[in-house]
């Protein structure tokens, strides 16, 4: 029997951070030794960061890369270890991942899928290396190295390589290795959190080694690298179709590393028993990278790949929310070097999800790092060495303001107090209602007439949101601090958000998540909240309000879903009509039919008002701050889903529904 211990490193990259990326693979790297492990897989472009962008086009990122590179080299000997990096070949850009062994570069494999839709735009700046091809590339010390589509005998183990995109697609290059016999195939991945996604690769990690009598070994990062994408982390190990190993999520560590003993005569007998595997005799030259290497002498082990409590909660979907949201304002944070967050909480649903939020933040962190650790990672805010309690941290790094005008009611402000207190945040009232009135003095005496609601409904609405971002911005600035933009994907889809009013801020952590899930996930943060946390009781006065936008006279009894439809109906509409690319007769039809309460005459309103006000509204999401990337079919038109500023809004298509509902009326 031959055992060989095997490691999958989770790291939190920063793009072209150089001496912090390479302190993390470092740390990495010792931590993969101290735990026995001989083979450490590392994520993708883990020199550079993944999310460099367009700075991959620059000769200087290259060169770096492969100098942190050499540099890295001493740490990795009597290892086996894959770097990735960016590498040119004949003036193309490839994504590349280099296998080191006991401290020397020995060959480099180029990715041969690139992820070019949705949130990815990898064709942009890499081409992809076709299947077969091998060569030899002069590196920036001036040696020779094999580069392409090779893999590796060392010391009598083969290893290839499937880099993040190459195992989601058809064409798998782990095919290929297969027939060629290879005992391990290393993943370096780069993969993006969105809901469920985690049970995908499971899927690909698990059906790769058992469809390719292999082991496989998944590497990810974690964190938020760069500003929109939340990486979760999730190394998996697994051999002949069996997890042996899966590493932790939404960890707020540097690196995490995931080990387990595999058995490659094992894997070997499996390939031998398949009566499909026919193995590939030709062995041509450049193809296999031969290199010596002693593996050492490692006894068997029983390994574990049990999820965590969340993992197995059934409301997986809000502890994802709740975990990747708070991991990402932690990092967004910290990599920004601001010194907490700033929300005007208005009592409502929105605000006090972020409010709630940055408390999560600060729990989960301290629950795994400690109050000291949590500290030391945001050790430019140097108050936070004062207290070694979650209390006293977040009294420095979340200031709430609840901003009143005339038409604001006694409950929203009892609300909005009550979360502020609830979360331990700093918490002011301010009146700007005096601004309000003056502007629209200010304007009406231009104006030469008096201005009234029957007249100058909206106008007079937007005035007083934008009046309360002066004063907010004010306190976000002395405090050093970030304003949270509290606008919902729901309200972006319609443009039912007051451009530099609610939608004023540095980031916008709900711009990729509907009101509905809100409304529902504030409940259960009231009744239940996360495994391993609390409820959070002062929710309860948030919860028991139906949301308004308190713009208008009381006397108006102003909600959001008599402005729009009921928002369960505007989300529906929304996945069909922008994820799913219906046209507006389909839309109807397929609304009838889900929401069967409802006349024909209000769906029909509904859906004609989607249309039209998500066609004006496209500028605003334009304008939106960058916004947190929870799952494949969001808004960001930075990201994900572009549409035209300007554009024939659907007339025609509305025509056509309308005669349509004439003809069924």
């Amino acid at each position: 029997m031959k055992f060989i211990k095997v490691a999958a490193a989770v790291l939190n990259q920063t793009p072209l951070d150089w001496e912090g990326n390479k302190r993390n693979i470092l740390g990495a790297l010792e931590e993969a030794r101290r735990l026995g492990a001989t083979v450490c897989c590392l994520p993708e472009l883990s020199i550079c960061g993944y999310g460099c962008e367009d700075e991959f086009h620059s000769p200087g990122v290259h060169e770096l890369s492969w100098r942190m590179m050499e540099e890295i080299l001493p740490a990795t000997r009597g290892l086996v270890v894959c770097l990735g990096l960016p590498v040119v070949y004949h003036n193309a850009i490839f994504d590349a991942a280099a296998l080191v062994v006991d401290g020397t570069l020995v060959g480099i494999v180029g990715k041969r899928n690139l992820a070019g839709d949705g949130i990815h735009y990898e064709p942009r700046w890499f081409k992809p290396w076709p299947a077969g091809k091998r060569v030899e590339i002069t590196g920036f010390d001036g040696r020779q190295y094999a580069f392409g589509d090779v893999y590796f005998d060392i010391g009598g183990i083969t290893i290839g390589f499937e880099i993040c995109e190459d195992a989601w697609v058809a064409s798998r290059p782990g095919a290929t290795l297969a027939r060629e016999g290879v005992d391990l195939i290393l993943n370096p991945s780069a993969s993006h959190f969105a809901f469920g996604k985690m049970e995908t690769r499971k899927r690909f990690v698990l059906e790769g080694s058992r469809a390719f009598g292999t082991s496989y070994i998944y590497s990810n990062l974690v964190g938020n690298e760069s500003g929109r994408a939340i990486y979760d982390g999730g190394a998996m190990i697994a051999s002949s179709g069996k997890m042996l190993a899966v590493g932790p999520r939404f960890s707020f560590a540097d690196w995490n590393v995931t080990t387990a003993v595999i058995n490659v005569s094992q894997t070997r007998q499996m390939q031998a028993r398949t009566g499909s595997f026919v193995p590939d005799l030709d062995d041509i030259p450049g193809e296999r990278v031969r290199v010596e290497f002693a593996w050492p002498e490692v006894e068997p082990e029983f390994s574990s790949a049990d999820r965590e409590a969340w993992e197995r909660s059934a409301h997986h979907r809000e502890e994802e929310f709740t975990r990747a949201e708070a991991l990402a304002l932690f990092d967004y944070m910290r990599k920004s070097r601001s010194r907490g967050y700033v929300v005007s909480l208005s009592g409502g649903a929105d605000s006090s999800a972020c409010a709630v939020l940055v408390r999560a933040m600060c729990e989960l962190g301290v629950a795994e790092l400690g109050a000291e650790g949590f500290a030391r990672k945001l050790g430019h805010v140097g108050e936070l060495r004062n207290g070694d309690e979650v209390g006293a941290m977040m009294a420095e790094l979340l200031t709430c303001a609840y901003q009143s005008t005339r038409n604001s009611s006694a409950s929203t402000r009892a609300a909005a107090a009550a979360v502020a207190h609830g979360v331990g945040a700093r918490f002011f009232e301010l009146d700007v209602d005096t601004f309000v009135a003056s502007y629209i003095s200010m304007v009406g005496g231009a104006l030469g007439r008096e201005l009234s609601w029957e007249r100058d409904d909206i106008a007079l609405q937007n005035v007083q949101a934008r009046a309360r971002v002066p004063g907010i911005w004010l306190l976000a600035n002395l405090r050093g601090a970030l304003l949270l933009a509290t606008s919902n994907r729901s309200e972006a889809a319609v443009g039912y958000a007051t451009m530099d009013g609610d939608t004023s801020g540095g980031v916008s952590p709900l711009t990729g998540i509907d009101k509905a899930f809100i409304r529902s996930w504030l409940h259960w943060m009231e009744n239940e909240g996360p495994a391993g946390l609390h409820p959070f009781p002062c929710l309860a006065s948030v919860n028991a309000l139906t949301p308004t936008a308190e713009l208008r006279p009381a006397t108006a009894h102003q909600t959001d879903e008599d402005d729009l439809m009921p928002y369960p109906v505007l989300d529906a509409i929304e996945r069909a009509a922008i994820r799913d690319k219906q046209m507006p007769i389909e839309v109807y039809r397929m609304m009838r039919r889900r929401f069967p309460q409802h006349e024909a005459t209000a769906m029909y309103v509904w859906v004609d008002r989607f249309f039209r006000l998500w066609s004006r509204n496209q500028w605003k999401r334009e304008r939106y701050a960058p916004s947190f990337h929870l799952d494949d079919a969001n808004l960001d038109p930075k990201t994900w889903c572009r549409f035209p500023i300007l554009s024939g809004g659907f007339e025609k298509e509305l025509e056509e529904l309308r005669a349509y509902v004439e003809r069924k009326a």
